[in-house]
């Protein structure tokens, strides 16, 4: 990994202030090059005042992506600069890192860290841990987002105009695969843990209904997924949930 420099730093900390700026013209396009602006500095001693503000005229154009991956592309093209890469090749550089970490930090953060110990606190809270389950949850989550932000902008910087070797990382692609099946697991542990402290005064034989009532969907995504999706299932078992809730009551 790249050496840890004090414009390094900088960036990093400019990084969370990244959506501060945000707009429908450039989206995150501002905050990208305010946070890349320290890594550029040395250009205006090197080449001269006028390369450092067309550099960073350049950084802070249209731009959308994912934040906490957001430090690659500030890295990436702060070292492309350094180099002398041409400007056109920035512009087509940057262009085609916005769908790949957008989708790379939605399947990461959005879809997996974040719900996985969302629900993995629900389960403490239901098994006692009160307040220490949010406090470990506040920990662990920004341990990792932290983690994420730091990597992104080292791997831009020591990449360069290479960065996609830094997105086909083992380490990357492993986290990408895991993290939605343990989401799933911790959610399906969290759902009957919730149920159970909010619903204390439920017969038992409604948790066995529970239990067939989500074997059935799986069966019904499995065999019928051509034909119904999650929010369709979900929609169906709410209306039937109301039907019998109303005939019932």
């Amino acid at each position: 990994m790249a050496a840890v420099t004090p414009s390094l730093r900088r960036s990093f900390l400019r990084l969370f202030a990244v959506q501060g700026s945000w707009n429908y013209d450039r989206m995150l396009g501002l905050g990208i090059g305010v946070a890349e602006e320290p890594l550029l500095r040395d250009l205006a001693a090197r080449d001269g005042e006028a390369a450092y503000r067309a550099a960073v005229g350049r950084g802070a154009g249209f731009f959308n992506s994912h934040p906490y991956l957001a430090g690659l592309v500030v890295g990436a093209t702060a070292r492309a600069e350094h180099d002398h890469v041409a400007p056109e090749r920035i512009e087509r550089l940057r262009a085609a890192l916005c769908g790949p970490l957008g989708s790379l930090g939605d399947r990461l953060v959005w879809a997996g860290w974040l719900p996985f110990l969302s629900a993995l606190a629900v389960v403490g809270v239901a098994l006692g841990a009160g307040w220490l389950a949010v406090v470990a949850f506040l920990v662990v989550y920004n341990v990792g987002h932290l983690w994420l932000r730091w990597w992104a902008l080292r791997a831009g910087w020591e990449h360069g105009v290479r960065v996609a070797a830094a997105l086909h990382a083992p380490g990357l692609q492993r986290a990408a695969r895991l993290v939605a099946p343990a989401m799933a697991f911790a959610a399906g542990l969290a759902i009957p843990a919730g149920v159970a402290v909010l619903a204390g005064h439920v017969p038992a034989w409604s948790f066995v209904d529970l239990g067939g009532a989500a074997v059935a969907g799986f069966g019904v995504l499995w065999w019928r997924h051509s034909v119904f999706d999650g929010a369709r299932l979900g929609l169906v078992a709410v209306l039937i949930a109301l039907i019998v809730g109303a005939v019932v009551w």
